[in-house]
């Protein structure tokens, strides 16, 4: 329809998480001592169905690709690509995160955007050991403690206890003009989507911003009500209509090596 709701579908894709890109350095060996606890491994995938409305708008996939190295930190390098549109304009954006497996830290966030006539690659580059970020190797800019990006967050968002009726305030988002990032649990809802039918707990993300997850917007994620917390369900009101993910398809990743691992999900609960 408009370049608007295609935008909202990339900022729809951006929560989700991000997507496949070039690699940095060696892979880190599959086991490894001090990792958090996690509900996902390498080579977790799911496929989303993608409508506005009633029209199909395109398909998302949302992957654990490796363990990379960045400045030699390991990093789990997650995956998230929607690709589709309505009308004449097109969607094809890819959001790629790197997540200390020690801190659960971003260490990189890029997201690459092509939709119709506009296309814009933005690169940042997170150091939480010095409390800095840079976009696009411009000048260095302040963040904060064990920093979080857009697509990060729904990662860590599976590691919380989700308790129905519990607010959970993090400020993590690194960019330092944007915290807290609240996450509102509203209920549990068995729900009936492609890839089967799901008992889950939904969750309602707000990010201080004038996106699809701003304080007076209304976005809700149907997580698993169990301890994988797959994402099976998205939707989002914008005022041109409803932008829906529902999942098609999940393959789990390796077994997680838990032998020295410490728990990810702290914050605070009101």
């Amino acid at each position: 329809m408009t370049h608007a709701v295609l935008t909202a579908l990339a900022l729809l894709a951006l929560i989700a998480g991000p997507s496949a890109g070039a690699q940095e350095g060696s892979v880190a060996p599959a086991s490894a001592p001090g990792r958090v606890i996690v509900p996902f491994a390498v080579g977790e995938r799911s496929v989303f169905d993608v409508k506005f409305g009633a029209l199909k708008a395109g398909t998302g996939t949302m992957e654990v690709t490796g363990i990379e190295n960045v400045r030699d930190r390991e990093a789990w390098h997650t995956v998230f690509s929607v690709r589709g549109g309505l009308a004449f304009i097109k969607v094809n954006d890819r959001y790629e995160s790197w997540i200390d497996t020690r801190t659960f830290a971003s260490l990189r966030h890029v997201q690459d955007i092509d939709e119709g006539s506009y296309e814009k690659e933005r690169r940042y580059e997170i150091f939480p050991e010095r409390g800095v970020y840079t976009e696009n190797n411009g000048e260095e800019k302040p963040t904060v403690k064990d920093p979080l990006d857009d697509g990060s967050f729904l990662y860590f968002a599976r590691t919380l206890p989700l308790s129905v009726g519990q607010t959970y305030e993090f400020p993590r988002y690194f960019r330092l003009d944007r915290n807290p990032v609240t996450i509102r649990v509203l209920r549990n809802e068995t729900i009936k989507v492609p890839a089967g039918t799901f008992k889950t707990v939904v969750i309602q993300p707000i990010i201080k911003s004038r996106g699809i997850f701003s304080e007076n917007g209304h976005a809700e994620i149907w997580l698993t009500d169990d301890p994988r917390r797959i994402m099976v369900q998205m939707k989002v009101r914008t005022k041109f209509g409803t932008l829906s993910l529902y999942l098609r398809s999940f393959r789990p990743g390796a077994a997680n090596d838990t032998s020295g691992q410490t728990p990810a999900g702290q914050g605070s609960r009101q």
